[in-house]
């Protein structure tokens, strides 16, 4: 499995950053600066979201240092101010439920907005801690080894997980029952831009 550069990777532990990642437009701002620094017209263009409140979320991301200031270019007798993320990973060490649930939200967001068909599936396995180890291997492998195409081709998000259920009351390890849905919307009216 490759890894990143530590330089690459900030450690997410304070309070004043989880409270940052526990909101969705928050979430999909970082996932917008991913690529490069952008301003707030931009990214107001690209998530389809007002400027005062894209301006109020990355302020909210800068006092966390999640995001900094990346520069000012002069426009048109005017400034635009662009901001970049701070690393282009995030490792949370202890996860919250509020930022789960908002990473959560924010990708059924960028779902709705999704201009071609996507595939979301859950299913329910019973894995052994072995094989367990062996699948979060194998996906992280695919996720970290899958190689970009060039700048210009459409950029697609990629959520994976691997989790354990809570056991059942009374049956240690149970599972109850098993899901597998693939969940195709109708096409979204806009695109994003890249």
């Amino acid at each position: 499995m490759s890894h990143q550069p530590d330089e690459d990777v900030q450690r997410i532990s304070t309070p004043m950053q989880h409270t940052a990642l526990a909101h969705p437009l928050r979430q999909r701002l970082l996932w917008a600066l991913s690529a490069r620094p952008s301003t707030i017209s931009r990214l107001a263009a690209q998530l389809g979201a007002n400027k005062g409140s894209v301006s109020h979320h990355l302020r909210v991301l800068c006092e966390a240092g999640l995001v900094q200031d990346a520069g000012t270019r002069r426009v048109r007798g005017g400034t635009e101010k662009y901001y970049r993320r701070t690393a282009q990973r995030l490792r949370v060490d202890e996860p919250q439920a509020e930022g789960t649930a908002a990473l959560l939200g924010a990708v059924a967001q960028e779902l709705d907005r999704s201009p071609a068909d996507h595939l979301l599936t859950l299913r329910h396995l019973r894995l052994g801690p072995a094989k367990a180890a062996r699948l979060a291997e194998a996906l992280a492998a695919l996720v970290d080894g899958t190689e970009e195409d060039p700048e210009g081709e459409p950029v697609h998000g990629l959520l994976v997980t691997l989790y354990q259920q809570q056991p059942a009351p009374g049956r240690p390890g149970a599972v109850r029952g098993s899901a597998e849905s693939r969940v195709t919307p109708p096409e979204a009216p806009a695109t994003l831009a890249p």
